[in-house]
């Protein structure tokens, strides 16, 4: 299979660059700085560009199979305005299947079920822009005809991988308070050989 990662030297990211090329698979990272990616392997294509210039985008999306994205907001509307790009690309290149890395402030709330967890009273968070821009990016794709799924964890420390953690459609597992970056990333690249959470979000904690 060949991956696309983007967001590879990311915490997350860069964990799952490293469990596609440990089962073999041909990987390419977007990255506006090569330098950061610490990974050598004869399956690695690294790309120097960014996710924001759609020739960019464009010159890494063919011949994929799947795109998996660990993108986050930086403080700016990078997520969103690269997701516009990332999906009308996809559909040049005929490639149907996205993983995205999103929060789980997007899933949606029990104590107000009609509300995000981000708009309710369960969402801890003094700003809710980084909610709001994943928010956006969960409708771009609802709206799309592309196979998604976001992997929606809650708080994030590092961490070692364990394989033990709790998953839930469209909702967080009730009590979770974390799950690890390792965690989380081990999650979201099975998504890759999996169907189960297709047209998702999915919530991810211990």
């Amino acid at each position: 299979m060949k991956i696309l990662v983007l967001g590879a030297t990311g915490r997350v990211g860069s964990h799952i660059v490293s469990l596609a090329l440990q089962d073999g698979h041909r990987v390419t990272a977007l990255v506006r700085t090569p330098n950061k990616v610490e990974i050598k392997d004869t399956n690695l294509d690294i790309t120097h560009g960014n996710v924001l210039n759609q020739q960019d985008i464009e010159s890494v999306m063919s011949e994929i199979d799947i795109v998996i994205s660990a993108l986050n907001t930086d403080g700016t509307n990078t997520l969103t305005e690269s997701m516009r790009m990332i999906l009308e690309t996809m559909k040049k290149a005929n490639v149907k299947r996205i993983i995205t890395v999103g929060t789980a402030g997007i899933l949606q709330s029990r104590l107000n079920p009609h509300l995000l967890r981000y708009q309710s009273s369960e969402s801890k968070q003094k700003t809710t822009f980084a909610a709001q821009e994943h928010h956006k990016v969960f409708d771009m794709l609802s709206q799309s005809d592309v196979d998604w799924t976001i992997v929606c964890p809650t708080y994030l420390p590092d961490g070692e991988y364990t394989g033990v953690y709790r998953t839930e459609r469209n909702f967080l597992p009730d009590g979770g308070t974390k799950i690890s970056v390792a965690d989380t990333a081990e999650f979201t690249y099975q998504q890759s050989v999996c169907n189960e959470y297709l047209q998702s979000r999915v919530g991810i904690a211990y």
